[in-house]
């Protein structure tokens, strides 16, 4: 994913309202217009970024994730992050101080967030920064903090390569995901020769070059079925000529039929 040219070495760090108040858990609600950027940045406190409209696509020093309505993704504090919009983004945010921080794994992760939970970030939205402890504000964080911590992680982060060339291929193959080219192909697009590109994949993503391709394909899939598309389209969208061959590929990775996958929309059960 491109960052606007920052290095992810050194990104900036943010500090919102939010995140100085003296609360275990603060909301932030921002929309996004097509095509803006974050840039590399960082936190002080752990996120859950949420859209209740558009896909976010945000891109960790590790993984790219394409996050769908529907889904969040939690950020470790400190964890250097960039968010890309594509199309209106409606983005809704939770800011958890360390003592509160629910999931402790160190990692990005993707959730399935239940009606229940997206009701409650809604709520948390709506509520002042210096929110009653006591009253609802209180309840609501503690319910926040149960509902997050049991949500279901679902598998859609893709390593993300570090070499130039190799970013090139991955920029050019999610604008452009049905397209395909032979590695060859992409070598001579984007340098080096086809067994150095194969190499270079499996070295910085654990992957070879059709693995992360086809793992590419299922996820921009998926946020295409978030958006209301049927299957069939999906799958042509991504380079499947082969609907049931799409369907086993996509059960295989998300444990659910692309018509299941279209169903769920924000606020409904995984």
């Amino acid at each position: 994913m491109s960052a606007d040219g920052q290095n992810p070495r050194t990104p900036n760090l943010r500090t919102l309202a939010q995140e100085q108040a003296d609360r275990p858990l603060t909301a932030y609600a921002r929309d996004y217009t097509d095509g803006e950027a974050t840039g590399w940045h960082h936190h002080g406190r752990a996120q859950l970024l949420y859209a209740t409209r558009g896909v976010m696509r945000v891109a960790t020093r590790e993984y790219n994730f394409t996050v769908p309505p529907g889904r969040a993704l939690w950020v470790p504090a400190a964890m250097p992050h960039a968010v890309a919009v594509e199309g209106p983004l409606a983005m809704r945010a939770l800011f958890f101080r360390e003592d509160a921080a629910v999931l402790g794994e160190g990692r990005a992760l993707v959730l399935a967030v239940s009606p229940l939970l997206r009701e409650l970030i809604l709520a948390a939205c709506a509520e002042p920064l210096e929110w009653d402890v006591q009253g609802r504000g209180g309840h609501l964080a503690a319910l926040i903090a149960e509902e997050v911590a049991r949500a279901p992680q679902l598998p859609f982060g893709l390593p993300a390569p570090r070499d130039a060339r190799l970013r090139r291929l991955a920029d050019a193959l999610a604008a452009d995901p049905g397209r395909d080219w032979t590695l060859e192909e992409w070598a001579q697009r984007c340098g080096g020769s086809a067994r150095t590109l194969a190499r270079l994949f499996q070295a910085e993503t654990g992957m070879g070059f059709a693995r992360w391709r086809q793992a590419l394909r299922l996820t921009e899939a998926a946020a295409l079925l978030a958006g209301g598309a049927t299957p069939a389209r999906a799958a042509a969208a991504v380079g499947y000529a082969s609907a049931p061959a799409f369907g086993a590929a996509f059960r295989a990775a998300f444990g659910l039929t692309p018509g299941e996958a279209r169903l769920i929309r924000p606020g409904s059960s995984p």
